[in-house]
């Protein structure tokens, strides 16, 4: 089992910043994937961005140039530092990974709510 434990959500003014943060309780070289998902109300999940073992990301059309995803192994722990923020990014974020098997694990959720 993976427990991953999100924080860093809240309410912030359209063009702000959050940064948000996922610590996972195993080392991150157990994982061949990690992303950040959303899911606004009434809404599927939708990916934000994602990293590979080897370094590479891939990120959204809707967040590129805004949003970006990064690791730090030492901490088992990966960020997604959003700027620029818009309404439309109101959502609930979510972390996730994927071991080598393959198995998926989520995060419980953080909150992440823009004003107009």
């Amino acid at each position: 089992q993976v427990q991953l434990v999100e924080s860093g959500g809240g309410l912030v003014q359209a063009g702000g910043s959050l940064r948000l943060s996922c610590a996972a309780s195993r080392s991150m070289y157990s994982f061949n994937i990690m992303g950040w998902y959303r899911q606004a109300p009434g809404m599927q999940r939708e990916l934000v961005a994602d990293i590979t073992s080897g370094g590479s990301t891939n990120y959204a059309d809707s967040v590129k140039g805004r949003f970006t995803m990064s690791r730090d192994n030492a901490k088992n722990t990966v960020y997604l530092q959003m700027n620029s923020l818009k309404p439309e990014d109101t959502a609930v974020y979510y972390c996730s990974v994927t071991d080598w098997v393959p198995r998926r694990y989520w995060g419980q959720g953080t909150q992440v709510t823009v004003s107009s």
